[in-house]
Order: C-alpha cells, then structure tokens, then sequence
C-alpha cells in the first residue's frame, strides 16, 4: 500500500479567523494562544508578526515568550483570544 505524500493535510480556516489573526499584526496585539505540533502541545502568550502562505497552507509568524520568532500553520491552532 503506498502512503499518501502528506499525511496531515491542511484544512483551511474560517475568513473571519483569518481576519482576526490580521488584525492583532496591525495593531501589535499580543494573542493567547494553543496549538500543537508533532504531538507536543503548546500555550503561549505571543505576538503575531506576519501571516503567509507556502503551498496552499497558511502559516502564523509570531515572536514566542523566549523572544524566539517561530512559524506555526494555521489549522494546527486550537484556541485563539486576545491576551
């Protein structure tokens, strides 16, 4: 059996979150945020730099407590509020 190339494939996230995301980069507002990553759960105090997008997968830029500035993709973000 041959394994799909991307097994974790990206599922796109709702417009207005998108525009949330946005608008906390414009106004420099720090987001409260939880997410995972291969396997590893995480919840950090962060402030949203930049969004893109590589390959049809959207991506948050954010500066991490430990001042680290780390790229995580949208759809693995499990909760998202204004700290």
């Amino acid at each position: 059996m041959t394994e799909p190339l991307n097994q974790n494939p990206y599922a796109p996230i709702a417009c207005a979150r998108y525009s949330e995301y946005e608008e906390a980069i414009m106004h420099r507002q720090k987001l409260h945020l939880r997410w995972y990553e291969d396997n590893v759960h995480y919840d950090q105090v962060v402030l949203p730099l930049d969004l893109k997008t590589v390959n049809h997968e959207e991506f948050l830029i954010f500066r991490a407590d430990s001042d680290e500035i780390l790229t995580i993709r949208l759809d693995r973000i499990r909760r998202m509020e204004l700290a």
